[in-house]
């Protein structure tokens, strides 16, 4: 059974020595908890159900992303999960998954249960494509979904306008005792005429990667994770933190930022609020242009 790597072969395979340490370090600490990512109290519903001109992007949560572009509804990672892994969603969704237009491609980054969830795949409107990383179709072939395609690393497919591209990213994959790194996993570039560049970047710890994807696009808006990174010599391999995240929309090239990844599940020991003010405390002692952060609430529509 093929096993997928890294590039220049990082592994992020951990023990479980380490796992016990991190384990005790977390039942030491208190986390604050109470703050929650803003959410717009009426989104554009009624607009996003009915355009199929203007280039929009919607934070629904964590890594999910509503992308409206050349008539294309694509939704990333898509996740309307209430319970994961024994927590409670810290943040609803920004729009219920009853109230999305009929999505077009499903862009999948990587098979961890907080980036694919069969029960809310299952639930999306339309009949989508689903664009999978090498050695994940089996698995949608198998819960009975039909239309799939998988990619390698720098592979390349146009669906109508958009030409979609997946990119590497420096993680691993699991979803049982059995299947680690049987398939892989990734980011996603999206381009086309008279429309932005957008790059997703899934899941990933700071790799060179970053920059020889800058190399080979021309990037608008970058799509980065910020957030489960804590404790850092645990996680550094396989989540950026704040400050790398930074780094990484640098190393990209792209103009403006989005970030990601943070507000709706507890996987690490690091809280919302400690992202995003590690995030902005980063961005303005870089000196940064402010509008080059782009911060929208959940639920919040932006024109791209």
């Amino acid at each position: 059974m093929k096993r997928y790597e890294n590039m220049d072969q990082v592994s992020t395979k951990s023990n479980l020595s380490d796992l016990y340490k991190w384990w005790k370090e977390s039942s030491n600490r208190q986390k604050d908890l109470s703050w929650q990512v803003p959410a717009v109290k009426n989104p554009s519903i009624d607009f996003l159900r009915k355009n199929r001109e203007m280039p929009t992007l919607t934070w629904i949560g964590h890594s999910t992303f509503l992308l409206q572009m050349a008539g294309l509804n694509i939704i990333t990672d898509p996740i309307w999960t209430k319970w994961l892994s024994g927590y409670r969603r810290l943040s609803p969704a920004g729009i219920p998954i009853k109230q999305l237009p009929p999505i077009d491609i499903v862009l999948i980054s990587h098979s961890h249960y907080d980036h694919l969830s069969y029960h809310s795949i299952k639930r999306l409107p339309g009949s989508p494509t689903f664009f999978v990383p090498s050695g994940l179709g089996k698995w949608f072939v198998r819960k009975g979904f039909d239309q799939v395609a998988e990619f390698e690393w720098w592979g390349t497919q146009q669906y109508r306008n958009v030409t979609f591209t997946f990119v590497p990213a420096q993680h691993w994959t699991k979803r049982t005792l059995f299947d680690t790194n049987t398939s892989h996993w990734g980011g996603w570039v999206l381009k086309g005429e008279n429309i932005p560049t957008v790059y997703f970047a899934g899941d990933s710890g700071y790799f060179r990667g970053f920059t020889e994807i800058g190399k080979r696009f021309a990037i608008d808006y970058a799509l980065i994770p910020i957030g489960a990174y804590e404790p850092e010599w645990f996680m550094s391999k396989e989540h950026v933190t704040p400050e790398e995240a930074i780094q990484a929309f640098l190393d990209c090239g792209a103009k403006k930022m989005f970030p990601m990844h943070y507000g709706a599940y507890m996987l690490a020991d690091d809280s919302p609020k400690e992202a995003v003010d590690r995030l902005q405390d980063e961005w303005e002692l870089r000196g940064l242009d402010k509008q080059r952060l782009l911060m929208p609430q959940l639920g919040e529509m932006c024109y791209l």
